[in-house]
């Protein structure tokens, strides 16, 4: 037995183990306590930076400590001469460092040195970005690094350009690096900027070149999403101006209705609407179409008593907003009850915003590109993806067969997120409708049977008079349907609706029809007693038809309903 290592049974190790814990929480508490009743007692010297650099060696997410170390350094900068203070925080540099070796990514760590370097009274920046290039190796994602880096780039005043030609090394060394992809989209503006001085875009010629680099990523991993995002954004383009895009009057409802391009709130002070009346500045009250919208797409107005005279009367109608940058006319002609003065949504390419219309040959090119990636990877996702993104900035109705086919290969190769691809197809079918729409000049949309799970762009939808959402899978009717103001006949029969929310204020809708759906509740109807017209509602094949007595609450709920069908 002589010479033999004696083993510890496992409940030693365990006990041992126990031991251990305790001796490091009582340090750990009493390391603690001190250095809070230092900080309460106004206590700022450097014993205080060795009790609290004690804990955040151990810890360094614990921001408090970080404050107080910063309060005694502050403290110190009083005290000491330029020479000890840089002495110090070179101390603290090094300490820091250690930190980020036990956690790369601690908050408290980045920002506190940053702090360091901003006190610091000869800071060397150069090496602060060599620290960040090395921990960028450990871990390529670590978006704390990332910040960090970008602030010594600030102070460092190093060029953007020096900036592009590191994302572009990273990149070259594994193409799937996100952060670098996203950090290289806002170089590129910087050192190439767009021409037409569009904000938060590149000179497109510098984004032709950036094509070659991502099509050698797309096509040595197809499956690698980092960059097909940045690919996304190559194509894309600046969000459209804000507009009026269309002034409604009705002179039978003594109202005015403006639609803008995109949602905004007309009451703050700072963005007054304006309306003017024949050459003249008329008072109103503006209001959106529902009360849950803050910021609406669609305002609307009710004309004082005596705005619009009789039918042989004419009336010009203007509006100003943002102090009169942005305007839109319209007149109200003799023997008209209605007129409106708007952006065609076929001229405007309203719903080409995804990608770019500015350079139809190099999407098309792209599509070309992707196309014969997908024949090499037939079951990639994001190459379908953006190859619909192509197809509808190219002709959304002339490839709209082929837009079909390649959802139906989205929802086979990702199945866990057929809901998505059933959001954006009924998104994209709502777009190719009013398209169709327009070009007819009509003011009816039929959306029946087309599988939709959602319903987009209602604010397109203003001037409409009769839609037909029937046999789709519609779980509620959202509050932008309230932006349909026009709105006389809707048919939502066979669908699974059970929220009527934006069925508000809706002064034309006359007749509904919402047969076979799951509404089972008197209270889901309320929302109709605020369409004053409402004449005839089909509740045929709904829970609520079996409650006990529904029908004399409905006749509460809604006196001027002349015809219920049950």
């Amino acid at each position: 037995m002589h010479g033999r290592i004696k083993l510890k049974t496992t409940e030693e190790q365990a006990e041992q183990k126990q031991k251990e814990r305790l001796k490091k929480l009582h340090f750990y508490d009493t390391t603690r306590s001190a250095c809070f009743a230092k900080r309460k007692a106004g206590i700022l010297d450097e014993e205080g930076l060795i009790l609290s650099g004690q804990l955040l060696a151990a810890n360094p997410d614990f921001a408090t400590l970080w404050n107080f170390r910063r309060e005694i350094f502050l403290h110190l900068k009083e005290e000491k001469t330029p020479e000890e203070l840089q002495t110090l925080f070179e101390k603290e540099l090094s300490f820091l460092e250690t930190c980020l070796r036990v956690n790369p990514k601690s908050y408290g760590t980045w920002h506190h040195r940053g702090w360091v370097l901003d006190h610091s009274p000869s800071p060397d920046w150069k090496v602060e970005l060599e620290l960040c290039s090395k921990f960028l190796q450990f871990d390529e994602r670590n978006f704390h690094c990332w910040d960090y880096r970008r602030l010594v780039v600030q102070r460092a005043e190093v060029s953007p350009q020096e900036e592009l030609e590191f994302t572009h090394k990273l990149i070259g060394t594994n193409f799937s690096n996100y952060s670098s992809w996203h950090y290289r989209s806002t170089l590129l503006p910087l050192v190439y900027p767009d021409t037409e001085c569009r904000v938060g875009r590149a000179d497109e010629e510098a984004l032709l070149t950036e094509y070659e680099l991502v099509q050698n990523a797309l096509f040595t991993d197809p499956n690698d999403q980092s960059a097909w995002f940045y690919y996304r954004w190559l194509l894309g383009r600046a969000d459209r101006e804000e507009t009026v895009s269309c002034l409604y009057i009705s002179r039978e409802g003594q109202r005015l209705i403006v639609s803008f391009s995109h949602p905004v709130n007309v009451l703050l002070p700072k963005d007054e609407l304006i309306l003017f009346v024949d050459g003249l500045p008329l008072r109103v009250t503006w209001k959106s179409p529902h009360p849950q919208l803050k910021r609406s797409a669609i305002w609307i107005c009710e004309l004082p008593p005596n705005t619009i005279n009789a039918a042989c009367s004419e009336h010009n109608f203007k509006v100003h907003w943002q102090d009169g940058r942005i305007q839109r006319e319209c007149i109200l002609y003799k023997g008209r009850s209605e007129s409106w003065c708007r952006d065609s949504a076929t001229d405007q390419q309203l719903f080409r915003c995804d990608l770019s219309v500015e350079k139809t040959t190099v999407l098309q090119s792209e599509l070309n590109s992707c196309t014969q990636l997908q024949e090499l990877e037939p079951d990639n996702k994001w190459c379908a993806l953006t190859i619909i993104l192509l197809m509808r900035a190219l002709d959304p109705l002339g490839y709209e067969k082929e837009m079909l086919q390649c959802f139906q290969t989205l929802k086979a190769t990702d199945p866990m997120r057929t809901a998505y691809f059933d959001d954006l197809l009924s998104k994209f079918i709502i777009e190719n409708s009013i398209l169709k729409m327009e070009y007819a000049e009509s003011r009816v949309v039929d959306l029946s049977k087309k599988n939709l799970t959602n319903l987009c762009h209602l604010d397109q939808m203003q001037l409409v008079t009769h839609m037909n959402l029937t046999s789709n899978r519609l779980k509620s009717l959202p509050i932008h349907l309230s932006m349909m103001q026009c709105l006389e006949v809707l048919e939502a029969s066979d669908n699974e609706i059970e929220c009527l929310e934006g069925l508000v204020q809706l002064p034309r809708l006359q007749e509904i029809s919402l047969q076979n759906n799951r509404i089972s509740k008197i209270c889901d109807l309320r929302p109709l007693a605020s369409c004053p017209s409402l004449i005839l509602l089909n509740l045929k094949g709904n829970p609520i038809t079996e409650v006990p007595d529904f029908q004399s609450e409905l006749s509460e709920l809604l006196p001027s309903l002349k015809d219920l069908i049950v």
